[in-house]
């Protein structure tokens, strides 16, 4: 049980949280002002929770500093699905562009984002920091890392590039995207991460002294062999679309809905 509960919250977590962010993504424009005022409440709430529980090594706080970190980063995404704060350059990649003029414009794609992260993630350190429950901190660096290396192996290339997740204000985004069977990348950063989640995994199981200690770390261990698979999925003939197609539902409707006008 120990084990089960905070597996399935995770899977839970991660699931729902990027299916919502999705289907507020895929309402009309006008929405957004809400969506993101909403979103902003949350943010403010879990940057106290965050602090609030720092201190706290109890198996409890360790499921609300999990579900701030969570929170955090959503509203990142969000704020980045919107188009509210990507980066300085927002049209699509030049044609002459190759190499690490190429790679400077992708940056540019998402400078105020990365910005807006390293902020966060110090803001994070900085309330957590000497405390027993760092769990929302590292909550963050884990997705951070893992969505970082994802958007590398997009831009040097894999077999499902999952352009139904962007809306159309974003979709100059695709031309910077390849598409090939994999890239040198990819198996280093798959098995890294892979080796990583192994050893938290261990550690949860069998180092941990305490049921909070083990829970914190399970969660770890869970959200990154996500982020693993997440990656596969960037390979594999499988479409990554299938699990938030209820998610994706607000799009196709806009979508119809255009058609039909």
């Amino acid at each position: 049980m120990l084990i089960l509960a905070p597996v399935a919250f995770t899977l839970f977590v991660w699931w729902f949280s990027t299916g919502a962010i999705l289907y507020l993504d895929g309402l009309p424009a006008r929405t957004y002002r809400w969506s993101m005022a909403f979103a902003s409440l949350l943010l403010v709430a879990a940057l106290k929770t965050v602090s609030d529980t720092a201190g706290d090594s109890s198996l409890g706080a360790a499921y609300i500093a999990f579900t701030s970190g969570i929170a955090v980063w959503g509203w990142f995404e969000m704020a980045f699905l919107m188009g509210l704060l990507t980066g300085p350059r927002r049209a699509p990649c030049p044609l002459d562009s190759h190499g690490w003029r190429r790679a400077r414009h992708a940056f540019e794609t998402i400078l105020h984002h990365e910005l807006g992260l390293l902020i966060a993630g110090i803001g994070l350190a900085v309330l957590t920091s000497g405390q027993p429950n760092r769990l929302a901190f590292w909550t963050f660096v884990v997705l951070w890392a893992m969505r970082l290396s994802a958007k590398l192996n997009v831009f040097l290339g894999v077999r499902n590039l999952s352009e139904s997740f962007l809306p159309d204000h974003l979709v100059y985004l695709q031309t910077y995207f390849r598409r090939k069977p994999m890239n040198p990348l990819f198996p280093f950063a798959v098995t890294l991460a892979t080796v990583a989640a192994s050893l938290i995994w261990r550690s949860a199981l069998t180092d941990a002294e305490t049921p909070a200690e083990a829970t914190r770390q399970i969660f770890l261990a869970t959200l990154l062999t996500l982020a693993v698979l997440e990656h596969w999925f960037l390979v594999l003939p499988i479409p990554a679309e299938t699990l938030w197609a209820w998610g994706l539902q607000s799009r196709r409707r806009a979508e119809v809905a255009i058609s039909r006008a």
